[in-house]
């Protein structure tokens, strides 16, 4: 009786799924609904019921149940990319020419559900009705109070940080949100034995997700380098209803990460694309730092697990730079998923191999640059497994490991890589970058004359600190004077000599006041500007010293903290390898930045640098847990801004203030938009017939932000060489009020002093609204 009794409430679970997915659709075509009742609809139709639904075909491939909720994230995100590729590849040849449009979204989305509710089996009644969502229950799990409730102060605070810093009031508030989210890391450590997986993840999420909110939510609109053309493309993508590479060929369309994903989001949840960039995404890739715990939690202890979740989360690029990288955010996303199932043994390996393709096709369609880098790393870690094997049934013919094979095969190398080729070849025609690059990197080779590297090799513990900033610029000039030598020369351009009466040089990053209490240690003799620096290039060199011991301990001593499985230690070798690729060769450190690959590495290597941290404070025993967990939890407050904000004399962050570097890159002010507005309303009523006029200089980063708006030809950068005579010269927000401009220069952020004189010589103001001017 007790089968039957088991396949009813199967049965009965997957009606109420199913029934939702009718209501949830019924609720998108009805006129007027509630934004709301959307927002609860779409959420349902795109994420909840199929996640419900893959959860029985996860719990095939992994054998925990919070690693099959994960899995089953993954799988659901790859099935909106492809429901939404679909959709736009077969309506058209029907004659619907906005085939993205609510709609047809919606049933396709409803279709989606009853198809895996159809071929698979029926959701597990614990995912529906699971016994441990009952209050009684819940009372009794340890941490199952403490950790939701400051989980959500912490929430609640990362959100309200950003607004009053956008509403020009202080600081407080976010510096608070990061001493709670260090709270809750240091809750789960410190209770690390008595709270379970679940509660350990719910706290990671809270964690991971509050941080990077910090930045995204900064500004009223879509704040960064990266995002800006990534929310163009999906502009691009919502606004014609249908995604066309021909609209725009360049590799962020080929993206589908950043344009049939929120594309399906906004349509479906009627929540602004704006938002769903600041807000969903980061939150989808705040699951990251819990599948990395996961992942090391398959087989290691709980320690090991969580301090890899840590410096996972301690890493700046992982609250900065991440937070500008939609299309990379969902391919960490999935490429987490992948180490869950490979460090999960407990599940047949021809099951685990097929998701990880399906997981790795999923990165290909998300992101280029991880794609290549995923592929490199594998094809290395299936030589090394090869090697391995041959090395043990040398040494040791009669080893029970010495025939056993790896996961990594030859033919889910070749299987991701001829998607690879397929999808940047004839399906998009994308690969002219990887191309530019491979032949670069190899004239260079040939030559041996290797170019400057990005600055970030510099915080390689074999890297080349590379050009400074000022032979930084004064190559980009040079650069810049050749390019327009032929069209000066036939009066296109400014005389050279006009040019060259206003300098520009490099403006330094200002540093912020010391505080009270920083003042008070300088009284002492520490130099706290110069201690805050060695902070700083200390931890990246400090977390690569702990990878290299780690690496070491693990696989030739057996260290007793941690031993990884061979596939775990054949992938982290090669993605060494790659990442010692972009120090040694200066194009790749360039166009694949040195940082976001380091970040990508930790979703493989993070325990080895955990373990590598005990194994170094060994020598106290009993105290190398609390050493190491103290120095984790002091590297993230220093490096999430925590202790620079505290003592000052150091340059101000995004999340934590109104100054700064990257606050005059990347934060868009409401003036710059009104003023291209304005000029857009110009060209197009007065010069549109005029193709020279129609052309704007703006800041490289002006020009990145306000890409949205822009739709007229425009090049990226007034550098004053670059300065055409019959051009419109944008003034953003950072030159207008400080008097500076920045250019990117072989991947690396040079601020310069603009000479306003200089165009109040060869133009005429014609637009100033105090914080944007514009030139003609």
């Amino acid at each position: 009786m007790k089968p039957v009794a088991t396949a009813t409430r199967r049965a009965a679970a997957r009606r109420t799924v199913l029934g939702g997915t009718a209501l949830a659709a019924l609720v998108e075509f009805v006129p007027g609904a509630p934004t709301s009742l959307l927002t609860l609809a779409g959420l349902w139709l795109l994420l909840g019921a199929p996640i419900v639904l893959w959860y029985s075909v996860a719990s095939r491939v992994v054998s925990t149940r919070d690693g099959g909720v994960l899995l089953a994230v993954g799988l659901t995100v790859i099935g909106d990319i492809v429901i939404a590729l679909a959709v736009n590849t077969v309506l058209p040849l029907v004659g619907v020419a906005r085939p993205l449009d609510r709609a047809s979204l919606t049933i396709a989305s409803a279709l989606s559900v009853l198809v895996i509710a159809v071929v698979t089996e029926p959701p597990s009644e614990r995912m529906v009705h699971s016994a441990w969502w009952r209050t009684a229950r819940l009372r009794s799990v340890p941490g199952l109070v403490a950790v939701p409730v400051l989980g959500t102060v912490t929430l609640v605070l990362s959100v309200a940080g950003p607004i009053r810093l956008n509403n020009g009031l202080g600081s407080a508030v976010s510096v608070a949100a990061l001493i709670s989210i260090a709270a809750l890391l240091m809750l789960s450590i410190w209770r690390r034995n008595r709270y379970s997986a679940y509660v350990v993840e719910l706290a990671l999420f809270c964690a991971a997700g509050g941080l990077l909110l910090l930045t995204s939510l900064r500004g009223w609109y879509v704040i960064g380098h990266d995002t800006q053309t990534e929310f163009w493309v999906f502009q691009v993508t919502e606004d014609a209803g249908r995604w066309d590479m021909a609209a725009f060929p360049d590799p962020y369309n080929a993206c589908l990460s950043i344009t049939l994903l929120p594309t399906s989001l906004a349509e479906l949840t009627a929540i602004s694309g704006t938002y769903v960039f600041k807000a969903l995404l980061p939150l989808l890739f705040a699951l990251t730092p819990v599948l990395v715990y996961r992942s090391v939690r398959n087989v290691a202890p709980q320690l090991v697990a969580l301090l890899s979740a840590v410096y996972f989360m301690a890493m700046p690029t992982f609250f900065t730079d991440m937070t500008f990288l939609a299309r990379q955010e969902v391919a960490f996303l999935l490429l987490g998923c992948v180490m869950v199932v490979v460090t999960d043994t407990g599940r047949p390996l021809r099951v685990r191999r097929v998701t990880v393709t399906v997981l790795a096709v999923g990165i290909v369609l998300s992101h280029y640059s991880t794609t290549y880098v995923v592929v490199v790393v594998l094809g290395l870690a299936l030589v090394l497994d090869l090697g391995w094997r041959l090395v043990s049934r040398l040494h040791r013919r009669n080893a029970p490991d010495a025939a056993k094979r790896g996961l990594v095969t030859w033919w889910m190398v070749a299987a991701i890589a001829a998607a690879t080729v397929v999808w940047v070849g004839p399906a998009t025609q994308t690969s002219g970058p990887l191309q530019r690059t491979v032949a670069t990197t190899a004239r260079d080779l040939a030559r041996g004359e290797m170019s400057s590297r990005s600055s970030d090799t510099a915080y390689s513990l074999f890297g080349d600190p590379g050009l400074s900033p000022a032979q930084q610029l004064d190559a980009f000039r040079a650069d810049s004077l050749r390019q327009t030598a032929d069209d000066r020369a036939a009066g296109v351009y400014p005389p050279l000599s006009v040019v060259e009466r206003y300098p520009t040089p490099v403006v330094p990053q200002q540093d912020m006041p010391l505080t009270s209490a920083g003042e008070e240690l300088q009284e002492l003799g520490l130099d706290v500007t110069a201690a805050n620096g060695f902070l700083r290039e200390a931890a990246a060199r400090v977390m690569q010293v702990f990878l290299f011991i780690g690496v070491i301990a693990t696989v030739m001593w057996r260290h007793r903290e941690f031993r990884p499985t061979r596939d775990q230690v054949t992938l982290a070798i090669g993605m060494i390898s790659v990442i010692g690729l972009l120090t040694v060769l200066p194009q790749l450190s360039v166009d694949y930045g040195m940082l976001r690959a380091f970040q990508q590495g930790l979703i493989v290597f993070a325990p080895f640098v955990a373990a590598g941290s005990l194994w170094v404070f060994g020598w106290a025993r009993r105290g190398a847990a609390p050493i190491a967990c103290t120095l984790a939890l002091a590297l993230f407050l220093d490096l999430t801004g925590v202790i620079p904000k505290l003592f000052g004399g150091y340059p101000p962050q995004l999340h934590l203030n109104n100054a700064g570097q990257d606050y005059d890159l990347y934060y868009v002010h409401p003036e710059e938009r009104t003023a291209v507005e304005w000029l857009e309303g110009r060209i197009s009523k007065r010069e549109h017939a005029n193709v020279q006029s129609d052309q704007v200089l703006a800041n490289s980063y002006a020009f990145s932000r306000l890409k949205p708006l822009i739709q007229r030809r425009a090049m990226n950068d007034f550098y004053p060489a670059l300065v055409e005579k019959q051009s419109y010269v944008f003034l953003d927000a950072m030159t207008v009020r400080n008097g500076e401009a920045g250019i990117v220069h072989r991947g690396d952020d040079i601020t310069y002093r603009y000479p306003r004189a200089f165009l109040d010589a060869v133009k005429n103001k014609v637009y100033s609204n105090g914080g944007a001017e514009i030139y003609r």
